[in-house]
């Protein structure tokens, strides 16, 4: 994310830690002109554009273990879902996608009038928070699941909903412009390497997300 480290801290806490156990966190502060603060503007007819996901990233992870556990698997055990991937834990320590780099050109040439950051809650909890009030989403164009999720949903049978609210489903950052800007973000996303994108749908007049067709 081009952020620099500029200080840092060990700390001893006897009893807390099994030999060989570390605890590693971190945070990030920025700033950003208040006239020029997410989301502005945002009205129906305005286009939804997903960005693709690296994979699971850091959330769902809970109902990963139990998954894995009622599959009578292990963390060491053949990917099932990848076989480009050596093991199960290897496939889910895929590192979470940062989307600074390819998003921040498009802020910096306003053309971007909110983001949603597609987190705990999925799609169904997380866009919602980026749409002003009477506003919802009609998403007519989601992706079919990556190969991860798919199993995940077999193996779960959890349905579309409760999916699109445990996991990314394959879409990791969603991005809120005018139609009219498209196809110049479009291309500037291509140019920093971003080539994973989808035209999701459309800001709608209400306030819900309503997904048509099934995820496949």
């Amino acid at each position: 994310a081009g952020c620099g480290l500029i200080g840092g801290e060990t700390a001893e806490m006897p009893s807390m830690y099994a030999p060989g156990d570390y605890d590693l966190a971190g945070f990030s502060v920025g700033a950003v002109p208040r006239d020029r603060i997410l989301p502005q503007g945002i009205v129906a007819g305005d286009t939804l554009l997903g960005l693709a996901s690296s994979g699971i990233h850091s959330n769902g992870f809970s109902l990963v273990r139990k998954l894995v556990a009622k599959e009578g698997i292990t963390f060491d055990s053949p990917c099932p879902w990848d076989a480009s991937k050596s093991t199960i834990g290897e496939s889910l320590l895929t590192p979470t996608k940062i989307y600074v780099k390819s998003c921040l050109p498009l802020i910096k040439k306003n053309l971007i009038k909110g983001m949603a950051h597609i987190t705990g809650g999925g799609l169904l909890e997380n866009l919602p928070r980026s749409l002003p009030d009477g506003t919802g989403a009609k998403i007519t164009g989601h992706p079919p699941l990556p190969d991860v999720f798919r199993w995940m949903k077999n193996a779960s049978g959890l349905d579309d909903t409760e999916m699109l609210r445990t996991f990314n489903c394959g879409i990791g950052m969603v991005l809120i412009l005018d139609d009219s800007n498209v196809e110049e973000a479009k291309r500037i996303l291509r140019e920093n390497d971003e080539g994973d994108f989808y035209h999701l749908g459309s800001v709608v007049s209400g306030n819900a997300v309503n997904i048509e067709g099934a995820l496949l």
